[in-house]
């Protein structure tokens, strides 16, 4: 039986037609791009946007840190995987604030990060067309190729026998959306929007997907966000229906954020 993965932001997505957002995703609404995986929904990025848009249009660009983001290969295959996934995560940020320099730096960023990890020529097409859509200021295109992106990354690492790592980049991704959904949450709360972090089942898939990792991909850092799920997961509530307070959604904030840091610190 398919699970339903509650909703969150970048790497995940919800039927951006809904009026009021969802507390489930509906499969059967779910674009193409989605991806199955031990039977769990995990949706690509995009739709999630339009349902915080119904919450009252986000301060996008008070969110948008890709100037203090690390966006260069560092330390092993490993960490520029986790930092691909943020860079990718921040592109849609970007998006939404409708900022074309950093989206067109985000799109160089994601190019050399994938060439560091072999998946180039997977994305070369999507960077250039990523840049073309930012000049021309054409900002469902962008987010139709940040979408395309995400998913060539994913087959492209399929293809070379490299699954965990595209694990890594979705995880990457996850930090950093959650990281941007608690302050757009914080900065206006309501138990409505903070239901957006309700999603254990997700956290029990990361953490699934980490400890079935090969021994050399169990770095430290990978062993630090590990650990950084497991504090996050009961912030997040076990049952439907658990309410995120507050102060709670800013404890969520603190953790992603730390993890973050350490994901873009060199010597990792």
């Amino acid at each position: 039986m398919r699970k339903l993965v509650p909703i969150t932001l970048a790497l995940l997505g919800a039927s951006a037609l809904a009026e009021t957002p969802p507390a489930t995703i509906d499969v059967s609404k779910l674009p193409a791009q989605a991806r199955m995986i031990d039977e769990v929904v995990v949706p690509v990025p995009s739709e999630i946007f339009g349902v915080l848009d119904k919450m009252g249009k986000p301060r996008w660009e008070e969110v948008l840190r890709s100037g203090k983001m690390s966006m260069k290969p560092m330390g092993g295959a490993e960490q520029t995987a986790l930092i691909l996934g943020t860079v990718i995560a921040e592109g849609f940020i970007a998006v939404e604030a409708e900022s074309a320099e950093e989206v067109k730096r985000i799109g160089r960023g994601v190019l050399a990060l994938s060439e560091a990890i072999g998946v180039k020529k997977a994305v070369q097409r999507r960077s250039q067309s990523i840049v073309e859509a930012a000049d021309a200021k054409d900002w469902n295109r962008v987010r139709r190729e940040l979408d395309g992106a995400m998913v060539d990354v994913r087959d492209a690492m399929t293809e070379l026998r490299s699954e965990e790592l595209s694990q890594l980049v979705s995880l990457g991704g996850w930090l950093r959306g959650t990281e941007a959904l608690t302050e757009v949450v914080g900065k206006s709360y309501s138990k409505d929007a903070a239901e957006l972090l309700h999603q254990p089942v997700l956290l029990k898939f990361f953490d699934r997907r980490i400890s079935a990792m090969a021994a050399k991909r169990q770095t430290s850092l990978v062993q630090k966000v590990k650990q950084g799920l497991s504090d996050i997961r009961p912030l997040m509530g076990h049952a439907d229906g658990d309410e995120i307070s507050e102060k709670t959604v800013r404890e969520i904030g603190a953790l992603a954020g730390e993890l973050i840091k350490a994901i873009g610190a060199k010597g990792e």
